[in-house]
């Protein structure tokens, strides 16, 4: 039996269906009796068979090679289209566009060129025990408290805290030493405790998401009471629009808080903002309330975390296990928003929990994977 060859590739099958032919003119030479079938000449049929087999051979042989040479061709062509693409993305990837110039006034520092750091990297005495939790300074404290700093970690389910923990020195938290426990309540969870790790210390006074409300908690450490204000009726909740990447969701991260030198924020998500983000500004008053808000067109669910720098909200994503990008601004002053931010920051863990600026002195307050970390932010 002589089977044929089959191939997809039309261009490829023609010289082969030659090949099939010349084996099947082996066939039909040795069965025919007719000498009409030879060409003058050839006195043999060995002698006509050899004629069409080197005759056939040549040209499949030809057609062959043109085939290569033309195969050749096109990928060298699609190899240079796809390495000039990979030269153009590698570009544009390293490039770093200037990030926007912060108004002068209370701020005046320029526009922000780079993240620094880390400048901070420690364990706290939990160990890797509460990969969710946040840490930092008061952005206004009282006189004798300007270099206390605080720490919350979630003790229950990675989601709930009800204690702050505070420490007098950056010593004494790094070391785990000669802490001041202030209990929200002694349920853990209950009404008005923490839910999420996303707070801020502003005036002596921890702003978070009450438990399983869309409402904002304002705990005064020194009456030890709490406070209330509510966001808008449809503002996302209970893991509605929490932060995420593509490998991971950071629970009940509904509601990020950010200070500045003005101040304190809230930064959320509304079902009427189409799951986008929504910044509102909180009169830090008791009770607080909600002051000027604007809408953008950040979906929440591309960032990773918020910070505000003089009045500009900036958005962090995860860009892989080493990097997270700051890649997004939006100036309340002039409502412009900005995507082509592209400030790198080096990370020693895979995740950032907890992201914060803090405008006395410059550095982001970060707590990533149970470590409390600092980068300070530089401006030109």
């Amino acid at each position: 039996a002589y089977p044929y060859l089959h191939t997809e590739d039309y261009k490829y099958r023609r010289p082969l269906l030659k090949i099939n032919t010349v084996t099947n003119l082996n066939v039909n030479v040795y069965n025919q009796n007719t000498q009409g079938l030879f060409t003058q000449g050839y006195t043999s049929k060995t002698d006509f068979y050899i004629y069409l087999l080197f005759t056939f051979t040549i040209q499949t042989m030809a057609e062959l090679e043109k085939f290569d040479s033309l195969q050749v061709i096109a990928k060298e062509h699609e190899n240079k289209v796809i390495k000039r693409d990979l030269e153009r993305c590698n570009e544009e990837l390293n490039s770093t566009s200037p990030t926007p110039t912060l108004s002068p006034g209370p701020c005046g520092f320029g526009r922000m060129v780079n993240v620094s750091g880390p400048k901070t990297y420690s364990l706290t005495e939990y160990g890797t025990s509460y990969p969710y939790g946040a840490w930092g300074r008061d952005a206004n404290p009282a006189p004798g408290d300007e270099n206390k700093y605080w720490l919350v970690v979630l003790t229950s389910s990675n989601v709930y805290g009800n204690f702050i923990r505070q420490y007098n020195s950056l010593s004494t938290i790094i070391l785990g030493i000669e802490p001041t426990d202030t209990y929200i309540s002694s349920s853990n969870p209950t009404t008005n405790t923490i839910q999420g790790s996303n707070m801020v210390m502003y005036a002596n006074a921890l702003y978070y998401n009450c438990y399983d409300t869309y409402s904002v908690c304002q705990f005064n450490l020194t009456t030890q009471s709490v406070s209330t204000v509510d966001l808008p009726s449809d503002t996302g909740y209970d893991d509605k629009f929490p932060f995420k990447h593509l490998d991971t969701t950071y629970s009940y991260t509904d509601m990020d808080f950010a200070t500045d030198e003005s101040g304190v924020y809230v930064i959320y998500a509304t079902t009427s903002n189409f799951g986008n983000v929504v910044i509102s500004k909180i009169e830090t008053s008791s009770p607080p309330v909600l002051g000027q808000t604007w809408s953008t067109s950040l979906h929440k669910a591309t960032a990773t975390n918020t910070f505000m720098v003089c009045g500009v909200l900036f958005a962090t994503r995860y860009l892989d296990k080493k990097t997270e990008q700051i890649f997004y601004s939006y100036d309340t002053k002039t409502n412009i928003e900005r995507y082509d931010l592209k400030l790198n920051i080096t990370k020693r863990q895979t995740n950032i929990e907890f992201l914060n600026y803090d405008p006395r002195d410059h550095l982001l307050y970060v707590y990533s994977d149970a470590y409390i970390v600092t980068y300070e932010l530089v401006f030109q």
